[in-house]
């Protein structure tokens, strides 16, 4: 089985007492906005620039630095070894910018924190929620 390493960034979004999930076109199951960091970039930088992308919110302030966490799984007939560095992140403003087509394989939606740590897809996304929440008090 063939092995990738990815070195990945995100943000848990909130606004008021809400936060930013990512419903999948293709499955329906509810994600955090993360993406590739490339070649140059910061890691706030790269989280920044995904949550923009996949979402379309780009008025954005860091709030704190959530720290990393490697995960590893196995599909497609691959290991992958993922590090993920996650920001919390606040809405600035509800204005939201056009999203590139290939972006538009999720749909953005807010959600009470409760609702989303429950719904989440995968308990590795729960976590960064549960390091974000005691930050905003």
């Amino acid at each position: 089985m063939k092995t990738v390493t990815l070195t990945v960034a995100g943000g848990v979004v909130t606004h008021g007492e809400q936060v930013l999930v990512l419903r999948s076109a293709r499955y329906s199951d509810l994600r955090l906005p993360k993406g590739h960091i490339e070649e140059g970039e910061s890691p706030e930088h790269a989280a920044l620039r995904e949550v923009g992308e996949e979402s379309g919110y780009t008025d954005l302030e860091v709030v704190a630095d959530l720290g990393e966490q490697t995960v590893e799984f196995d599909a497609y007939d691959q290991h992958t070894i993922r590090h993920e560095h996650y920001y919390l992140m606040r809405l600035r403003s509800t204005t939201q910018q056009a999203r590139d087509l290939a972006d538009l394989k999720f749909t953005p939606e807010w959600m009470p924190w409760e609702q989303a740590i429950e719904e989440l897809e995968f308990d590795e996304e729960r976590r960064w929620l549960l390091r974000g929440k005691p930050e905003l008090k």
